[in-house]
């Protein structure tokens, strides 16, 4: 069925938008996760979220506890539109909740922090399972319900007198690593061919026209 109308839908693409996508599906990944944790600047989202494209992580968590997610457009450059980004925002203890729903589904919590001495960048052990990588707000960094539900500490390496990074960089920094070692390290980190086939239909229906249109037509002629 998926097939079948990815051949339909792809009849409305250009051969070299499709040819993309098969290209960048082959390099995403579900096996780290970030999750944002109450960022209140929408630049600094909006960077995050173009650092996950660029570095192919799929799902982005977007916790909003005080903070109501919000975009830049000219920053974001509309990485979102080939994001996965969930919110939670109609919960109480969305963090912790979010935590656990993450947990339960196989995923280590690695919190950021520069303040907890526990393991450096450079000596993440990537191979040791799927992980979800959160980062705290701008001011406070993480909250203590993340130091609570987190199953690891994660720092990176500064040697200068300012005390930490601002988010959107830390996230880069994580992002490259992460993207390096994945591959590397021999990670079994692609998506499933029945993943990749879901998210390059999610993708050509974010890029037709009048796509739901084409969909009726297509359920009418099979």
């Amino acid at each position: 069925m998926i097939k079948d109308l990815i051949t339909y839908l792809a009849d409305f693409a250009t051969p070299e938008r499709l040819q993309m996508f098969e290209k960048v599906v082959a390099e995403r990944t579900r096996y780290a996760k970030i999750v944002i944790e109450d960022l209140y600047q929408p630049h600094n989202i909006s960077a995050v979220l173009r650092s996950c494209d660029c570095f192919g992580v799929q799902d982005i968590h977007v916790i909003e506890n005080r903070n109501e997610y919000e975009e830049n457009p000219e920053i974001a450059m509309g990485s979102s539109k080939w994001l996965d980004v969930y919110r939670h925002e109609k919960r109480e203890n969305n963090t912790i909740k979010t935590l656990r729903e993450l947990k339960d589904d196989g995923y280590r919590i690695v919190a950021t922090t520069p303040h907890t001495d526990d393991v450096s960048l450079n000596e993440f052990d990537v191979k040791a399972g799927k992980f979800a990588l959160v980062f705290g707000n701008e001011k406070e960094g993480i909250s203590d319900d993340v130091r609570a539900e987190a199953d690891e500490f994660l720092r990176i390496p500064m040697y200068g007198f300012t005390e930490s990074f601002n988010i959107s960089v830390s996230a880069a920094l994580c992002l490259q690593y992460i993207s390096n070692a994945l591959r590397e390290k021999k990670v079994d980190w692609q998506l499933s061919p029945e993943e990749k086939e879901a998210l390059i239909l999610h993708w050509l229906r974010k890029s037709i026209k009048n796509v739901a249109l084409l969909e009726e037509r297509f359920e009418k002629e099979r």
